[in-house]
This record gives C-alpha cells, sequence and structure tokens, in this order.
C-alpha cells in the first residue's frame, strides 16, 4: 500500500502567554528587530538542553514562525527534535519560565530545561 498522504509541515508554535512575555521582553531591550532563538544542544540531566537567546539575523538553515508579530527562529537541526512544539510562558508561585512543549521528547527532568528522545 503507498500511502500518498502529506508529511507533517514541521513547526513550533507559541501560546499567547509566550507572546506576550517575549514582546515584553524585547520592549524592554528597545530593539524591535530582535526575534527568539529556540535551540537544542546536548547536555542537561536528560540528554538535550533548550537554550533561548535573542538574535537579530536570520541564519541560512534558519526556520521563522511567527505570531501576533513575535518571532521565533529555530536552526534545522534543532527543529528535527522540536517538531510540533509549543512554546509556552508560566508564572507560579515556584517563579516564571519559558516552558516547551515537546512531543518528540520521551521524558524531561523535573525543571523542564532538559529532555530524552530514546
Amino acid at each position: 500500500m503507498n500511502d500518498m498522504s502529506p508529511m507533517p509541515e514541521r513547526q513550533v508554535s507559541l501560546s499567547e502567554s509566550a507572546v506576550k512575555r517575549i514582546a515584553s521582553l524585547i520592549a524592554q531591550e528597545g530593539d524591535s528587530s530582535l526575534m527568539l532563538r529556540l535551540s537544542v544542544s546536548g547536555g542537561g540531566c536528560s540528554g538535550f538542553q533548550y537554550g533561548f537567546t535573542f538574535d537579530n539575523a536570520v541564519q541560512v538553515d534558519d526556520h521563522l514562525f511567527e505570531r501576533d508579530g513575535v518571532k521565533v527562529v529555530v536552526d534545522d537541526t534543532s527543529l528535527d527534535l522540536l517538531s510540533g512544539a509549543e512554546i509556552d510562558f508560566v508564572e507560579d508561585l515556584v517563579g516564571a519560565s519559558f516552558q516547551v512543549r515537546n512531543p518528540n521528547a520521551k521524558s524531561s527532568c523535573g525543571c523542564g530545561s532538559s529532555f530524552s528522545i530514546g
């Protein structure tokens, strides 16, 4: 049987809370060209860890995602591990942080900043 259904598009989405927080941080920096860069690197307590930085340049292997004027860039290699993920910003009694709801992660650490896929 030949399955002709299209491959799901690799993408990362932003929650409304994340959009508001990123927009606020960019306003504090005073540079409207900034974008949030989400990356994945080896390390952390579960094998991979998320990285969040601000960047004002899109590289050749980057993918750009946008919601309500807020832009996020993810490099191609990281997107392989992040496809379908949502970036959220959560505030609770413990503190406030960006969290990645990643459907590719098989497990994650208690702090939510690292994950494993195997």
